[in-house]
């Protein structure tokens, strides 16, 4: 029984958290939300921040904004960390060639080489979870990064087909059965196949992840009205609906689909615990006009924790100190809590009270 207690003991005592963090765009508002998010230092009693770029990058731009709120531990590897610090790894020694508000060449070859390295630490085990700043797709081009995103980036990264993109409030969890893709190749990509494996990954990432044990998930049809029944389209009567049925007979609590415009327009979200979307603007825009400067970017379905914020580069305002770290932070909480639900998850499943093949208990009554 003295194991038992031992058990107990370490799940009252909650791990502190090492959270890998990429840099993101040197050129948009990525530097400057991290700084802001970890600026309170009481983040340290939760987390080590693990930052993947270079103690130039935030020299400029804190001179840029007149910050000097933000002390960091300068080191080398991620074998050099103080667990009591923000660190700051030096990915790159060379001067850095930061154009602010621009989309440069120099830009994606930095927030890749940063990405690469957090990733390759994730998946050796130096760090526990990754959040990544924001990243501007065009400037990952010019660098040759052949993702459309982090996410799938990440998905191909872990050896899975298909990582499910969530972007997350406190109130709002919003998933994407296609995400960076064109929308004239939306239609022809909501197949039957598709939307039940996204149904059944959404549940499971619920159950997992946000610890929610029974999860009740509203899928939006693609087409104005639904469908209405074949009238206005019919994918929803030859994918989406048959998908829904299939998870119902695995015993997963999906219903719909639902009329995108006005499902968000009521309160009849308040009564899901997911809401998954056919495509990336018909989730993305009710999520960001309800929750924006707040939410975060969450992708399920991978063997790693992954989030980053809401929002973009913010080429427009980067430099002049009106940015909100509150994305970024509620980001990396996210991370911390999602750690510890999956620690917590292995502790419960563990078998405590193991008996040695040698002792006899019988002898002991």
């Amino acid at each position: 029984m003295e194991k038992v207690k031992e058990s107990k003991k370490e799940k009252i005592t909650r791990p502190i958290v090492k959270v890998g963090i990429s840099i993101g765009d040197v050129n948009g508002i990525g530097p400057e939300v991290v700084m802001k998010a970890l600026s309170d230092n009481r983040i340290l009693l939760d987390c080590t921040p693990v930052i993947y770029a270079s103690s130039k990058v935030f020299s400029f731009h804190k001179k840029q904004m007149n910050f000097e709120d933000f002390n960091f531990n300068s080191c080398k590897s991620i074998e050099d960390i103080n667990d009591n610090k923000i660190n700051v790894i030096n990915i790159w020694e060379d001067e850095l060639n930061i154009e602010l508000g621009k989309a440069t060449a120099d830009g994606g070859k930095y927030a890749f080489e940063s990405l690469e390295k957090a990733t390759q630490d994730l998946a050796s085990g130096k760090i526990d979870v990754l959040v990544t700043a924001p990243i501007n797709k065009d400037a990952m081009g010019k660098s040759g990064f052949k993702f459309p995103g982090h996410t799938e980036y990440l998905a191909d990264m872990s050896g899975e087909e298909d990582a499910l993109m969530l972007m997350v409030t406190d109130s709002l969890r919003v998933g994407l059965v296609t995400s960076h893709i064109p929308i004239k190749e939306v239609s022809s990509a909501i197949t039957l196949d598709k939307v039940f494996d996204k149904i059944i990954a959404f549940s499971n990432s619920l159950k997992k992840d946000f610890g929610i044990a029974r999860p009740k998930i509203a899928v939006l049809g693609l087409n104005p009205h639904a469908g209405e029944n074949g009238k206005m389209g019919v994918e929803e009567n030859e994918s989406i609906h048959p998908a829904i049925e299939k998870a119902k007979n695995e015993g997963v609590l999906a219903f719909g689909s639902y009329p995108a415009d006005g499902f968000f327009g009521s309160d009849a979200r308040s009564k899901f615990d997911g809401i998954l979307s056919m495509y990336h603007d018909q989730g993305l825009s009710a999520f960001k006009a309800l929750s924006f400067d707040e939410g975060v970017n969450f992708t399920a379905g991978l063997p790693i924790v992954r989030t980053s914020p809401d929002h973009g580069t913010a080429y427009d305002i980067v430099g002049k100190n009106v940015a909100s770290g509150a994305s970024m932070r509620n980001a990396i909480y996210m991370a911390i809590d999602t750690y510890r639900n999956h620690v917590e998850e292995k502790e419960a499943s563990a078998n405590y009270l193991e008996i040695s093949p040698k002792k006899d208990f019988r002898r002991e009554r």
